[in-house]
C-alpha cells in the first residue's frame, strides 16, 4: 500500500514539475530552466541527504558503475517533457510520457533487464497497455474535435 501511495505522489509531482518547468522556460529558455531545476534539485537532495543519511555520499558498494549515470537521464526528462508540455500541452505530453514509461518498464519487467527478475507475459498486461494507449488516442481525438 505504501508503494502505491508513493507512486501516486510521484505522479503528482512529475505533472506539477513539468507544468512549472514549462512556465519558467517561457522566461528563461529551455537549457537555463533545465539547469535551474536540476541545480535546485541537487541542493534540495543534498540537504535531505545530510539530514537523514548516515552514509558517505561517495559510498556505492558493489553497484554496477553504469547505474551511477541514471541521474543523467534527469536532464533529458526535464528538457524533453518541458518542451513537450510547451508544444502539445500538459495532459497530452504527460500521457504520452506515461505510455512510454509503462512500455519500457513492461519490457524491463518481462525480459528481466538490469538485474530484475523476469515476469511472465500475460494477456491482462497486454490488454492494460492497449487500453492505456487507446485512452490517450481517444483523448487526442476529442481534443482535435474541439478546434
Amino acid at each position: 500500500m505504501i508503494g502505491i501511495v508513493l507512486a501516486i505522489i510521484a505522479g503528482i509531482l512529475i505533472s506539477l514539475q513539468n507544468v512549472f518547468n514549462a512556465r519558467v522556460r517561457e522566461r528563461t529558455g529551455p537549457w537555463a530552466t533545465t539547469s535551474l531545476v536540476l541545480g535546485l534539485g541537487l541542493v534540495c537532495s543534498l540537504v535531505v541527504f545530510f539530514s537523514v543519511e548516515d552514509k558517505s555520499l561517495l559510498e556505492f558498494g558493489d553497484v554496477n558503475p553504469i547505474f551511477l549515470f541514471g541521474g543523467v537521464f534527469g536532464v533529458g526528462i526535464v528538457f524533453f517533457l518541458m518542451r513537450g508540455v510547451t508544444l502539445i500541452g500538459p495532459a497530452y505530453a504527460i500521457s504520452i510520457a506515461l505510455i512510454s514509461q509503462i512500455l519500457i518498464a513492461f519490457t524491463i519487467n518481462t525480459i528481466g533487464w538490469f538485474g530484475f527478475e523476469a515476469s511472465a507475459l500475460s494477456w491482462q498486461k497486454l490488454l492494460g497497455i492497449t487500453l492505456l494507449i487507446g485512452g490517450v488516442l481517444v483523448y487526442k481525438l476529442e481534443k482535435q474535435g474541439d478546434h
